[in-house]
């Protein structure tokens, strides 16, 4: 089975311009929600040995402390909780003691900290600087890497391609608020790996063609390249998300 993508480009093409317009947009307007490892604060995974416990007992207690911005959310198992705060004053060597006591006069003895990190405002702007960094540096490795190897039409191909699915990344990820920390940049820098990893492989594809086929013109060419490329893209994504 052939697959004609070439008769849709035009309606793709405007379908993905304005999802990039609307994730810029976004991203101006709205923003990321950086977590603790990016803004700096303490982040606790508590486990409620409890099972009367809720999170919403979780959420009142927290915000009782007066610890600042409080996020409680529910992580991994029912009974597992991800609490994040950005306490201002870092000082107090005493603070998760502290914690705990009014958390075992509010909700009682019947939990357990598995997991406390504390990220100070100079370390985590470090890290943000850095992940930045590592996803330019990343990105102009790989055109300057297509443009070595393929003509500059290919390179400008693949420059959009890679912008194209890096922005709609971060879009969603703004649109729905989800957190962003160190995970989620190597995240992007995988994204980023598999987008190139397809992009060279197709466009091999259709070197291979243009050498091949001299008389089929281009729409055509690039339809059928995109086809025998098909069945290799869609097994390495189905193994990527079976070993997930």
């Amino acid at each position: 089975i052939e697959i004609n993508f070439n008769k849709y480009f035009r309606v793709f093409n405007i379908f993905s311009i304005s999802l990039i317009l609307i994730s810029i947009i976004l991203l101006l307007f709205k923003g990321l929600n950086y977590g603790v490892d990016f803004k700096g604060g303490t982040l606790i995974e508590l486990r409620a040995t409890d099972q009367q416990i809720t999170i919403f007992q979780l959420r009142k207690s927290f915000l009782n402390m007066n610890l600042g911005d409080v996020n409680v959310k529910e992580f991994g198992k029912n009974n597992d909780f991800l609490i994040k705060f950005e306490k201002k004053e870092n000082n107090n060597k005493n603070l998760i003691s502290e914690i705990k006591e009014n958390l075992n006069k509010s909700i009682g003895p019947g939990y357990n900290f598995r997991r406390v990190e504390n990220v100070g405002p100079k370390v985590s702007a470090e890290l943000l600087k850095s992940g930045v960094i590592a996803i330019c540096l990343s990105l102009v490795a790989m055109l300057i890497y297509i443009w070595i190897r393929f003509e500059w039409q290919f390179s400008l191909g693949a420059i959009f391609a890679l912008f194209h699915d890096v922005i709609l990344t971060l879009g969603v990820f703004s649109l729905f608020s989800f957190e962003i920390n160190l995970s989620i940049v190597a995240a992007v820098l995988t994204i980023v790996g598999y987008s190139m990893n397809d992009t060279v492989v197709i466009f091999d594809r259709v070197r291979e063609n243009l050498k091949k086929f001299s008389d089929i013109k281009i729409f055509d060419l690039t339809n059928k390249s995109i086809n025998e490329t098909l069945s290799r893209t869609i097994i390495t994504s189905a193994t990527t998300l079976l070993a997930l």
